[in-house]
């Protein structure tokens, strides 16, 4: 008994001897001086026997329109960690651009909260139901659709509906202590047919030197999603497109309703999922595994078929597609080989690409 016991802690503390040595090799990461994001996107809707463009409908941009404006657009903030109040900056940028020679980098500035809506809540119960079905077929699946009932869903219900995958926000974003392209100072539109390939650099109080990166082919403005469709909104709709050479992966959702009674979910995922966080940027290691899932389409699909009389008595359908793109991560300088020197990070980049389309379907 005495040699057991002395085996065992032998094992113990050899192994609390392997565990502190693993410790003690663990590379100390220290996080970037100066993150810079930059959101690109080509987003376009177009209605049944209408042109599609890319050109936008404004003459002035404006931040937030890689998520919401009809055109080609990009979203740039800066965050300079030890300027926590954002600064003035500059980002150099390529000739096939063709927007100059820079863009000013301007801190953000919040706007004052709107008023909250006066009156007390409604008490009523909700009426109505929402019906969700998914998968490229041309007929409905055995075991669909879910529906959730508003008047007598329980939580468990609303989660069960609702299921899906979403990544949280990690991109361009317009907050305290970032400095955010476009601005007040400048809010120039992207022009027709522009590149963003090339050698960008960013300068400014804080900025560590020498911070310049390249954007190439893989990361530059996608071509609009060239979507068709063919069928009536009662029956089966056959949705097509040309590939686009940059895509990861693509998605696609529709919604339509039924009077004031039922909304009516449908999405392209093989497996049930309302597409919620889908039609948005995501990662390449979330691409890959969502793509493996069969919840994202592959980049080689050129088409998807929306089920038979899903829409059948609805007043239309709203058609949603999102290609997404190839995401770009940088950092300064490459993180070194002895795991016992500090990884000192001086600069990183995010680069997030994506073609959005859309077009309604009346009856």
């Amino acid at each position: 008994m005495p040699s057991v016991r002395l085996g065992v802690l032998a094992l113990t503390a050899l192994v609390l001897m392997l565990a502190t040595a693993a410790a003690a090799q663990q590379q100390e990461v220290r996080p970037p001086i100066a993150q810079l994001w930059i959101d690109v996107a080509t987003n376009v809707f177009s209605l049944p026997g209408m042109p599609r463009s890319t050109a936008s409908p404004t003459t002035q941009n404006a931040f937030g329109n890689t998520r919401n404006g009809m055109g080609r657009y990009m979203d740039v903030a800066l965050q300079v960690r030890t300027r926590p109040q954002g600064i003035q900056a500059t980002q150099t940028i390529p000739s096939g651009m063709r927007m100059g020679a820079s863009l000013p980098l301007e801190p953000f500035k919040a706007a004052p909260p709107a008023p909250s809506p006066g009156g007390p809540p409604d008490p009523s119960q909700p009426k109505g139901r929402v019906t969700v079905y998914w998968g490229c077929s041309a007929e409905v699946r055995s075991g669909q659709p879910r529906v959730l009932n508003f008047a007598t869903a329980s939580a468990q219900d609303w989660s069960s509906v609702w299921q899906g995958r979403y990544v949280p926000e990690r991109g361009a974003t317009a907050e305290p202590g970032h400095s955010v392209w476009p601005n007040d100072r400048n809010k120039q539109m992207l022009p027709e047919g522009n590149s963003l390939q090339g050698e960008h650099a960013i300068a400014g109080d804080g900025v560590p030197a020498g911070f310049r990166f390249p954007i190439g082919a893989t990361q530059d403005l996608m071509p609009a999603i060239d979507l068709t469709a063919q069928g009536e909104v009662g029956g089966s709709i056959l949705l097509q497109w040309r590939t686009i050479p940059t895509a990861r992966s693509y998605f696609i959702s529709a919604f339509g309703t039924k009077g004031d009674s039922e909304i009516i979910i449908w999405t392209s995922s093989d497996v049930p999922d309302a597409g919620v966080g889908l039609v948005d940027y995501l990662s390449n290691a979330n691409i890959d595994r969502w793509t493996a899932d069969k919840v994202l389409l592959p980049a080689s699909a050129t088409q998807c078929a929306v089920p038979k009389g899903i829409f059948a008595g609805a007043d239309g359908a709203i058609v949603r597609m999102i290609a997404h793109g190839q995401e770009l991560n940088l950092v300064f300088p490459q993180r070194p080989a002895d795991p016992k020197v500090a990884w000192e990070q001086q600069w990183a980049v995010r680069v997030r690409v994506k073609s959005t389309t859309g077009t309604f379907f009346a009856r």
